[in-house]
């Protein structure tokens, strides 16, 4: 049964980079800590040309086991409050779910 990765880009709104910022990476470690199915779940910071933070974008990259180690983690009681918490945070969330 193949892995999973899913790869997310986040856009914040302008001036909501820090708080965003801080609460996906508090979700992050909560989600390595809680489901035994989460293999990594890094937040990336992309960079601009000059190599200062590219405020504009937050990126995830997430390992599971398997489907089921998704399915566990979108049922995970947490994702509804962690979704109204940033809610307000984003203008844009591209998700895209890939076999590894």
């Amino acid at each position: 049964m193949p892995k999973i990765a899913i790869h997310v880009e986040f856009r914040p709104h302008p001036g909501s980079h820090a708080a965003f910022d801080a609460l996906i990476r508090e979700h992050a470690r909560l989600t390595q800590q809680e489901e035994a199915g989460c293999e990594r779940f890094e937040v990336l910071q992309p960079l601009n040309a000059d190599g200062s933070k590219d405020e504009s974008r937050i990126m995830l990259v997430e390992v599971y086991t398997d489907r089921a180690a998704v399915k566990t983690h979108t049922q995970n009681p947490r994702m509804p409050l962690v979704r109204e918490a940033y809610a307000p945070l984003i203008a844009e969330r591209i998700l895209t779910m890939c076999e590894l």
